[in-house]
Protein backbone atom coordinates (compact mmCIF):
# COMPACT_ATOMS: atom_id res chain seq x y z
CA UNK A 1 0.00 0.00 0.00
CA UNK A 2 2.77 2.59 0.73
CA UNK A 3 4.18 2.04 -2.78
CA UNK A 4 0.74 2.52 -4.29
CA UNK A 5 0.31 5.76 -2.36
CA UNK A 6 3.71 6.93 -3.60
CA UNK A 7 2.65 6.18 -7.18
CA UNK A 8 -0.57 8.17 -6.80
CA UNK A 9 1.10 11.07 -5.02
CA UNK A 10 4.01 11.54 -7.45
CA UNK A 11 3.99 9.12 -10.39
CA UNK A 12 6.94 10.79 -12.14
CA UNK A 13 9.19 10.43 -9.10
CA UNK A 14 7.95 6.85 -8.62
CA UNK A 15 9.02 5.91 -12.15
CA UNK A 16 12.30 7.84 -11.83
CA UNK A 17 13.24 5.85 -8.74
CA UNK A 18 12.85 2.56 -10.62
CA UNK A 19 14.02 3.33 -14.15
CA UNK A 20 17.06 5.00 -15.67
CA UNK A 21 16.78 5.87 -19.35
CA UNK A 22 19.78 5.55 -21.63
CA UNK A 23 21.13 8.65 -23.30
CA UNK A 24 19.57 7.54 -26.57
CA UNK A 25 16.13 7.15 -24.97
CA UNK A 26 16.41 10.59 -23.36
CA UNK A 27 17.29 12.22 -26.67
CA UNK A 28 14.49 10.40 -28.49
CA UNK A 29 11.95 11.51 -25.89
CA UNK A 30 13.04 15.14 -26.26
CA UNK A 31 13.01 14.82 -30.05
CA UNK A 32 9.49 13.33 -30.03
CA UNK A 33 8.18 16.35 -28.12
CA UNK A 34 9.95 18.68 -30.55
CA UNK A 35 8.53 16.93 -33.63
CA UNK A 36 5.02 17.02 -32.19
CA UNK A 37 5.34 20.74 -31.42
CA UNK A 38 6.20 21.33 -35.08
CA UNK A 39 3.40 19.04 -36.24
CA UNK A 40 0.76 20.78 -34.13
CA UNK A 41 1.78 24.13 -35.66
CA UNK A 42 1.42 22.74 -39.18
CA UNK A 43 -1.94 21.08 -38.48
CA UNK A 44 -3.19 24.25 -36.81
CA UNK A 45 -2.32 26.09 -40.01
CA UNK A 46 -4.15 23.42 -42.01
CA UNK A 47 -7.29 24.10 -39.93
CA UNK A 48 -7.16 27.76 -40.94
CA UNK A 49 -6.23 27.17 -44.57
CA UNK A 50 -9.13 24.76 -45.09
CA UNK A 51 -11.61 27.18 -43.53
CA UNK A 52 -12.23 24.82 -40.62
CA UNK A 53 -11.46 27.22 -37.79
CA UNK A 54 -15.07 27.16 -36.61
CA UNK A 55 -15.75 23.56 -37.61
CA UNK A 56 -16.30 23.10 -33.88
CA UNK A 57 -18.08 26.31 -32.95
CA UNK A 58 -17.56 26.15 -29.20
CA UNK A 59 -15.06 24.94 -26.59
CA UNK A 60 -14.30 22.63 -24.80
CA UNK A 61 -17.14 20.77 -26.52
CA UNK A 62 -17.26 20.60 -30.30
CA UNK A 63 -20.80 21.98 -30.38
CA UNK A 64 -23.43 22.89 -27.85
CA UNK A 65 -24.96 19.42 -28.25
CA UNK A 66 -21.91 17.19 -28.77
CA UNK A 67 -18.51 16.70 -27.21
CA UNK A 68 -17.10 15.45 -30.52
CA UNK A 69 -17.64 16.14 -34.21
CA UNK A 70 -20.69 14.57 -35.85
CA UNK A 71 -21.47 13.80 -39.47
CA UNK A 72 -23.73 16.86 -39.66
CA UNK A 73 -20.69 19.10 -39.11
CA UNK A 74 -19.10 17.84 -42.30
CA UNK A 75 -15.42 17.83 -43.17
CA UNK A 76 -14.70 21.11 -41.38
CA UNK A 77 -15.89 19.71 -38.09
CA UNK A 78 -13.77 16.59 -38.59
CA UNK A 79 -10.66 18.65 -39.34
CA UNK A 80 -11.08 20.95 -36.35
CA UNK A 81 -11.92 18.12 -33.97
CA UNK A 82 -9.00 16.06 -35.29
CA UNK A 83 -6.63 18.91 -34.56
CA UNK A 84 -7.99 19.13 -31.02
CA UNK A 85 -7.40 15.41 -30.54
CA UNK A 86 -3.76 15.85 -31.60
CA UNK A 87 -3.29 17.83 -28.40
CA UNK A 88 -3.47 14.52 -26.53
CA UNK A 89 -0.74 13.05 -28.74
CA UNK A 90 1.36 16.15 -28.08
CA UNK A 91 0.71 15.78 -24.34
CA UNK A 92 1.84 12.16 -24.46
CA UNK A 93 5.09 13.13 -26.20
CA UNK A 94 5.71 15.91 -23.68
CA UNK A 95 4.90 13.50 -20.85
CA UNK A 96 7.49 11.05 -22.16
CA UNK A 97 10.07 13.86 -22.24
CA UNK A 98 9.19 14.84 -18.66
CA UNK A 99 9.53 11.29 -17.32
CA UNK A 100 12.77 10.61 -19.22
CA UNK A 101 14.42 13.86 -18.13
CA UNK A 102 13.32 13.36 -14.50
CA UNK A 103 14.55 9.75 -14.46
CA UNK A 104 17.97 10.56 -15.95
CA UNK A 105 20.91 9.67 -13.71
CA UNK A 106 22.64 11.69 -12.40
CA UNK A 107 19.74 14.05 -11.74
CA UNK A 108 19.46 16.84 -14.33
CA UNK A 109 17.26 19.46 -12.70
CA UNK A 110 17.64 22.09 -15.42
CA UNK A 111 16.62 19.64 -18.12
CA UNK A 112 13.66 18.47 -16.04
CA UNK A 113 12.46 22.05 -15.58
CA UNK A 114 12.60 22.64 -19.33
CA UNK A 115 10.54 19.51 -19.95
CA UNK A 116 7.93 20.53 -17.36
CA UNK A 117 7.72 23.99 -18.95
CA UNK A 118 6.47 22.31 -22.11
CA UNK A 119 3.52 20.87 -20.18
CA UNK A 120 2.40 24.26 -18.90
CA UNK A 121 2.75 25.77 -22.37
CA UNK A 122 0.56 22.99 -23.80
CA UNK A 123 -2.10 23.81 -21.19
CA UNK A 124 -1.85 27.55 -21.86
CA UNK A 125 -2.09 27.03 -25.61
CA UNK A 126 -5.13 24.76 -25.24
CA UNK A 127 -6.87 27.51 -23.27
CA UNK A 128 -5.85 30.11 -25.86
CA UNK A 129 -7.19 27.86 -28.60
CA UNK A 130 -10.53 27.76 -26.80
CA UNK A 131 -10.53 31.55 -26.48
CA UNK A 132 -9.81 31.79 -30.21
CA UNK A 133 -12.88 29.71 -31.00
CA UNK A 134 -15.11 31.54 -28.49
CA UNK A 135 -14.07 34.90 -29.99
CA UNK A 136 -14.88 33.53 -33.46
CA UNK A 137 -11.31 33.63 -34.76
CA UNK A 138 -10.45 37.14 -33.67
CA UNK A 139 -7.13 37.78 -35.49
CA UNK A 140 -5.40 38.99 -32.35
CA UNK A 141 -6.26 35.86 -30.38
CA UNK A 142 -5.23 33.78 -33.41
CA UNK A 143 -1.85 35.56 -33.36
CA UNK A 144 -1.53 34.90 -29.63
CA UNK A 145 -2.38 31.24 -30.23
CA UNK A 146 0.45 30.96 -32.77
CA UNK A 147 2.95 32.81 -30.57
CA UNK A 148 2.19 30.47 -27.67
CA UNK A 149 2.76 27.53 -30.02
CA UNK A 150 6.09 29.10 -30.97
CA UNK A 151 6.90 29.40 -27.27
CA UNK A 152 6.29 25.66 -26.93
CA UNK A 153 8.49 25.07 -29.97
CA UNK A 154 11.22 27.17 -28.33
CA UNK A 155 11.23 25.21 -25.07
CA UNK A 156 10.97 21.86 -26.88
CA UNK A 157 13.99 22.78 -29.02
CA UNK A 158 16.00 23.89 -25.99
CA UNK A 159 15.12 20.66 -24.18
CA UNK A 160 16.27 18.59 -27.16
CA UNK A 161 19.53 20.51 -27.49
CA UNK A 162 20.24 20.40 -23.75
CA UNK A 163 19.60 16.65 -23.67
CA UNK A 164 22.44 16.26 -26.18
CA UNK A 165 25.02 18.05 -24.03
CA UNK A 166 26.30 17.99 -20.47
CA UNK A 167 25.63 20.17 -17.43
CA UNK A 168 29.05 21.71 -17.01
CA UNK A 169 29.51 25.44 -16.73
CA UNK A 170 29.10 26.96 -20.24
CA UNK A 171 32.41 27.65 -21.97
CA UNK A 172 32.36 30.17 -24.85
CA UNK A 173 33.56 28.96 -28.25
CA UNK A 174 33.62 32.41 -29.86
CA UNK A 175 34.43 35.95 -28.79
CA UNK A 176 32.13 38.40 -27.05
CA UNK A 177 31.36 40.35 -30.24
CA UNK A 178 30.27 37.24 -32.08
CA UNK A 179 28.06 36.18 -29.17
CA UNK A 180 26.39 39.59 -29.27
CA UNK A 181 25.88 39.23 -33.02
CA UNK A 182 24.18 35.87 -32.49
CA UNK A 183 21.87 37.37 -29.86
CA UNK A 184 20.92 40.21 -32.20
CA UNK A 185 20.22 37.64 -34.92
CA UNK A 186 18.00 35.67 -32.54
CA UNK A 187 16.05 38.75 -31.45
CA UNK A 188 15.60 39.94 -35.03
CA UNK A 189 14.29 36.52 -36.08
CA UNK A 190 11.77 36.64 -33.24
CA UNK A 191 10.57 40.02 -34.56
CA UNK A 192 10.35 38.51 -38.05
CA UNK A 193 8.11 35.69 -36.81
CA UNK A 194 5.92 38.12 -34.87
CA UNK A 195 5.55 40.25 -38.00
CA UNK A 196 4.44 37.11 -39.83
CA UNK A 197 1.43 36.87 -37.50
CA UNK A 198 0.39 40.38 -38.58
CA UNK A 199 0.64 39.32 -42.23
CA UNK A 200 -1.61 36.37 -41.44
CA UNK A 201 -4.04 38.48 -39.41
CA UNK A 202 -4.41 40.99 -42.23
CA UNK A 203 -4.33 38.51 -45.11
CA UNK A 204 -7.13 36.70 -46.91
CA UNK A 205 -6.96 33.39 -45.02
CA UNK A 206 -9.31 34.14 -42.13
CA UNK A 207 -9.70 30.51 -41.10
CA UNK A 208 -13.42 30.23 -41.77
CA UNK A 209 -15.72 30.52 -44.74
CA UNK A 210 -17.78 33.21 -43.01
CA UNK A 211 -16.81 36.88 -42.84
CA UNK A 212 -14.12 37.09 -40.14
CA UNK A 213 -12.70 40.55 -39.28
CA UNK A 214 -9.07 41.11 -40.25
CA UNK A 215 -6.40 43.33 -38.70
CA UNK A 216 -6.94 46.91 -39.95
CA UNK A 217 -3.70 47.18 -41.98
CA UNK A 218 -2.92 46.69 -45.64
CA UNK A 219 -1.63 43.13 -45.88
CA UNK A 220 0.54 43.90 -48.93
CA UNK A 221 2.37 46.66 -47.07
CA UNK A 222 2.83 44.42 -44.03
CA UNK A 223 4.10 41.66 -46.30
CA UNK A 224 6.74 43.99 -47.74
CA UNK A 225 7.87 44.95 -44.23
CA UNK A 226 8.00 41.25 -43.36
CA UNK A 227 10.10 40.63 -46.49
CA UNK A 228 12.51 43.43 -45.58
CA UNK A 229 12.98 41.94 -42.10
CA UNK A 230 13.62 38.54 -43.70
CA UNK A 231 16.33 39.96 -45.94
CA UNK A 232 17.90 41.63 -42.89
CA UNK A 233 17.99 38.28 -41.09
CA UNK A 234 19.51 36.60 -44.16
CA UNK A 235 22.17 39.31 -44.46
CA UNK A 236 23.05 39.10 -40.77
CA UNK A 237 23.30 35.32 -40.99
CA UNK A 238 25.62 35.57 -43.99
CA UNK A 239 27.84 38.07 -42.15
CA UNK A 240 27.96 35.79 -39.12
CA UNK A 241 28.94 32.79 -41.25
CA UNK A 242 31.70 34.70 -43.07
CA UNK A 243 33.12 36.09 -39.82
CA UNK A 244 33.08 32.66 -38.17
CA UNK A 245 35.05 31.26 -41.10
CA UNK A 246 37.45 34.21 -41.07
CA UNK A 247 38.34 33.76 -37.39
CA UNK A 248 38.61 29.97 -37.80
CA UNK A 249 35.81 29.30 -35.33
CA UNK A 250 35.00 25.72 -34.26
CA UNK A 251 33.10 23.54 -36.70
CA UNK A 252 29.84 23.43 -34.73
CA UNK A 253 28.88 27.14 -34.84
CA UNK A 254 30.07 27.36 -38.46
CA UNK A 255 28.00 24.35 -39.48
CA UNK A 256 24.84 25.44 -37.70
CA UNK A 257 25.08 28.96 -39.14
CA UNK A 258 25.44 27.46 -42.61
CA UNK A 259 22.36 25.30 -41.97
CA UNK A 260 20.40 28.37 -40.89
CA UNK A 261 21.42 30.20 -44.06
CA UNK A 262 20.19 27.32 -46.23
CA UNK A 263 16.84 27.16 -44.41
CA UNK A 264 16.40 30.94 -44.67
CA UNK A 265 17.05 30.95 -48.41
CA UNK A 266 14.57 28.11 -48.97
CA UNK A 267 12.01 29.94 -46.85
CA UNK A 268 12.57 33.10 -48.89
CA UNK A 269 11.93 31.26 -52.15
CA UNK A 270 8.65 29.88 -50.77
CA UNK A 271 7.65 33.30 -49.43
CA UNK A 272 8.12 35.06 -52.77
CA UNK A 273 6.41 32.20 -54.61
CA UNK A 274 3.30 32.45 -52.44
CA UNK A 275 3.24 36.25 -52.73
CA UNK A 276 3.33 36.29 -56.54
CA UNK A 277 0.82 33.43 -56.85
CA UNK A 278 -1.81 35.10 -54.63
CA UNK A 279 -1.22 32.99 -51.51
CA UNK A 280 -2.25 29.44 -52.49
CA UNK A 281 -3.01 27.34 -49.42
CA UNK A 282 -0.35 24.70 -50.04
CA UNK A 283 2.45 27.28 -50.23
CA UNK A 284 1.15 29.14 -47.19
CA UNK A 285 1.20 25.89 -45.22
CA UNK A 286 4.73 25.11 -46.43
CA UNK A 287 5.82 28.61 -45.44
CA UNK A 288 4.36 28.02 -41.97
CA UNK A 289 6.42 24.85 -41.65
CA UNK A 290 9.46 26.80 -42.83
CA UNK A 291 8.98 29.40 -40.10
CA UNK A 292 9.18 26.65 -37.48
CA UNK A 293 12.33 25.22 -39.08
CA UNK A 294 13.91 28.68 -39.22
CA UNK A 295 13.31 29.23 -35.51
CA UNK A 296 14.75 25.82 -34.64
CA UNK A 297 17.83 26.59 -36.74
CA UNK A 298 18.30 29.96 -35.01
CA UNK A 299 18.13 28.35 -31.57
CA UNK A 300 20.71 25.76 -32.68
CA UNK A 301 23.04 28.62 -33.64
CA UNK A 302 22.40 30.37 -30.33
CA UNK A 303 23.42 27.31 -28.29
CA UNK A 304 26.34 26.40 -30.57
CA UNK A 305 28.52 29.33 -29.53
CA UNK A 306 29.21 27.66 -26.17
CA UNK A 307 29.75 24.13 -24.95
CA UNK A 308 28.83 22.30 -21.76
CA UNK A 309 30.65 19.01 -22.13
CA UNK A 310 29.26 15.61 -23.01
CA UNK A 311 26.01 14.24 -21.60
CA UNK A 312 26.37 12.44 -18.25
CA UNK A 313 26.13 8.67 -18.58
CA UNK A 314 23.73 7.13 -16.11
CA UNK A 315 25.00 3.68 -15.19
CA UNK A 316 26.48 0.64 -16.89
CA UNK A 317 23.65 0.24 -19.41
CA UNK A 318 23.86 3.78 -20.76
CA UNK A 319 24.24 3.98 -24.50
CA UNK A 320 26.51 6.34 -26.33
CA UNK A 321 24.61 8.90 -28.42
CA UNK A 322 27.23 8.79 -31.13
CA UNK A 323 28.03 5.10 -31.47
CA UNK A 324 24.75 3.61 -30.33
CA UNK A 325 26.62 0.67 -28.71
CA UNK A 326 25.76 -0.55 -25.26
CA UNK A 327 28.37 0.01 -22.59
CA UNK A 328 28.61 -3.28 -20.69
CA UNK A 329 31.59 -2.37 -18.52
CA UNK A 330 31.12 -2.53 -14.76
CA UNK A 331 31.01 0.83 -12.99
CA UNK A 332 34.38 0.34 -11.27
CA UNK A 333 36.18 -1.51 -14.04
CA UNK A 334 39.08 0.33 -15.69
CA UNK A 335 38.60 1.45 -19.28
CA UNK A 336 41.31 1.07 -21.87
CA UNK A 337 42.81 4.33 -23.00
CA UNK A 338 42.06 5.35 -26.54
CA UNK A 339 43.90 7.33 -29.19
CA UNK A 340 47.36 7.35 -30.80
CA UNK A 341 49.17 7.96 -27.51
CA UNK A 342 47.62 4.83 -26.03
CA UNK A 343 48.87 2.81 -29.02
CA UNK A 344 52.41 4.06 -28.54
CA UNK A 345 52.35 3.21 -24.85
CA UNK A 346 51.02 -0.26 -25.62
CA UNK A 347 53.80 -0.86 -28.14
CA UNK A 348 56.46 0.29 -25.66
CA UNK A 349 55.04 -1.96 -22.96
CA UNK A 350 55.06 -4.91 -25.35
CA UNK A 351 58.67 -4.27 -26.32
CA UNK A 352 59.71 -3.95 -22.69
CA UNK A 353 58.00 -7.27 -21.93
CA UNK A 354 59.92 -9.01 -24.72
CA UNK A 355 63.24 -7.67 -23.41
CA UNK A 356 62.44 -8.93 -19.92
CA UNK A 357 61.51 -12.44 -21.03
CA UNK A 358 65.12 -13.81 -21.43
CA UNK A 359 66.14 -12.51 -18.03
CA UNK A 360 63.11 -14.07 -16.45
CA UNK A 361 63.87 -17.38 -18.19
CA UNK A 362 67.48 -17.43 -17.01
CA UNK A 363 66.47 -16.99 -13.40
CA UNK A 364 64.57 -20.27 -13.40
CA UNK A 365 66.35 -23.32 -11.84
Amino acid sequence: MPKLLELVRNPVAYVAARWTPSQRVLQRAALAALLMSVFIIVTGGAVRLTGSGLGCDTWPKCSSDSLYATSEMGVHGAIEFGNRMLTYVLSAAVGWAIVASRAAKPRRRGLSRLAWSQFWLVVANAVMGGITVLTELNPYTVAGHFLLATGLLTVATLTWLRAREGDERPRPLVGVRLKQLVRVLTALTAVLIAAGTVVTGAGPHAGDSSQVPRMPVDWRTVTQVHSALAWLVVGLTLVLWLVLRAVDAPARPCGRTRDLLVVLLAQGVIGYAQYFTELPEILVGTHLLGSALVWIAVLRVLLSVRERGTPPQGGPTARSAESGEEDTALPDSPRPAAGPAAGVRAAEASAAGERDQPAAASSKP
